[in-house]
């Protein structure tokens, strides 16, 4: 989901996240992407999800947990994700077949098959 400003879209994503998150039987994550953009504060924000086991950030198997789940994984501020982070995000969606994301930002994603949606 894409659009100039960040507050609807925020609280755009939030509500579809609340609403969608009985279709998965995880439910739905929201996580706010930090400013850094890196791959220790994506895992570091995942591992504060409530029942989510990471292991420090440059361990192995960090994407293990997700993997195993059938989740809508919520990346609000996804615009700010660096380049490791993304390449992180398509290995864990290629390890995860039970996991969707929607991403939010100023711009497309741009990992893997998706559709966008402007606002």
């Amino acid at each position: 989901m894409t659009g100039r400003f960040p507050a609807p879209r925020s609280l755009l994503v939030r509500e579809v996240a609340r609403r969608l998150s009985s279709h998965f039987c995880d439910g739905a994550v929201v996580v706010t992407v930090g400013p850094d953009g890196g791959v220790r504060g994506l895992v570091a924000a995942l591992g504060r999800v409530p029942g989510a086991r990471f292991l420090p950030y440059g361990a192995a198997d960090a994407a293990s947990w997700p993997a195993e789940r059938d989740m809508l994984l919520v990346l609000d501020g996804s615009d700010r994700l660096g380049p490791q982070a993304l390449a992180w995000l398509r290995t864990l969606l290629a390890a995860a077949p039970g996991l969707r994301v929607l991403a939010a930002g100023r711009h497309p994603l741009a990992v893997g098959q998706g559709r966008v949606h402007r606002l």
